[in-house]
């Protein structure tokens, strides 16, 4: 079964990406879907919006998606017994009705296979200049606590969200770690906290971002693996990093299921020449001076596929 054939065989990895849709632009399903088929998945997507591209140009249009909307589509899969999943992964949701409409769909579909991983990036909001705000309702929050992460496998809260889904801030790495056991204890058996206001040991043009994975052994024992990734600050405003990053996290914690240390190295490194591959071609179309706008710095996608398959480790992890 070795070479081209052993390849050849590997069984399908289905995931149900439940995430918004742009027309121009990377985030979301845009975001999430091209990285995960490059690697070898196969991908259903629910569009839980269709906008004409992201929030952050002067203009959007199109429509939303509600749960009863959701439902329908999920019955159709269900009645062609075609609900069959090894993965979902959901991002940004404004809406709680449609948010408690996901969780009764995973919740099914865990009853179906065991084995199914739910990942989650729990999108509430973040910090700027070292304040934290929410961009979702704030009546999200108790569904995600209560509701959402409780049936989660992995999860990527950033500093804020991981504070808020808690009740507990983070001013040192050791407070960090604590936040990441409560959030284990909450039902995840991997938390990457994707970026923090945390000091990094490498100077402040490094961002931190930390990952724990617990696993707890056929005799009972608990094994932790907790890692440190400080990757290079990049100076401009991305939108859909987040949904990438969940989207190789998955596929590269299912490569390397044990071995969370090379799974965020390789999703890290992936980002990290997707961005410096953006900003590059942001700044020559913005031309000598200029800032570039919103179109500008959509994503390097498919100009990063080499990157995204099989991504040089630029970026290292240090185990704590």
């Amino acid at each position: 079964r070795a070479g081209a054939r052993g390849a050849a065989m590997e069984p399908e990895c289905r995931v149900l990406s439940i995430q918004s849709h742009v027309v121009r632009g990377y985030v979301g399903n845009k975001a999430a879907t091209f990285p995960l088929q490059v690697l070898g998945f196969e991908v259903d997507t629910v569009n839980s919006v269709q906008f004409s591209n992201h929030t952050g140009y002067a203009h959007w249009k199109g429509q939303v998606l509600n749960s009863d909307e959701l439902h329908e589509l999920y019955e159709g899969l269900k009645l062609n017994k075609v609900n069959q999943y090894d993965y979902v992964l959901t991002g940004y949701t404004r809406d709680t009705s449609f948010l408690a409409m996901v969780v009764d769909i995973v919740q099914e579909l865990k009853q179906q296979n065991s084995n199914l991983v739910y990942v989650c990036d729990p999108v509430m909001g973040d910090k700027w200049n070292g304040e934290g705000s929410m961009y979702v309702p704030k009546d999200l929050l108790p569904v995600y606590r209560d509701k959402v992460v409780p049936v989660a496998d992995i999860i990527t809260p950033n500093q804020f969200e991981a504070e808020l889904l808690t009740g507990r801030k983070i001013y040192t790495e050791k407070d960090a770690l604590e936040v990441m056991d409560m959030l284990h204890a909450m039902g995840p058996e991997t938390v990457v906290i994707t970026s923090s206001d945390l000091q990094a040991p490498l100077g402040n043009d490094y961002l931190i971002a930390l990952g724990s994975h617990r696993k707890t052994k056929a005799d009972g024992t608990r094994i932790t693996q907790r890692i440190r990734v400080e990757s290079p600050k990049v100076d401009a405003v991305f939108v859909g990093t987040g949904d990438l990053f969940a989207a190789m996290l998955l596929a590269w914690t299912h490569k390397h299921p044990n071995n969370l240390k090379v799974a965020c190295e390789k999703t890290v490194s992936a980002m990290q020449h997707v961005l410096q591959r953006t900003i590059k071609s942001a700044k020559v179309q913005a031309g000598e001076g200029n800032k570039p706008n919103s179109a500008q710095l959509e994503l390097r996608m498919v100009q990063s596929k080499k990157d995204i398959e099989n991504p040089e480790i630029i970026v290292k992890a240090t185990v704590l």
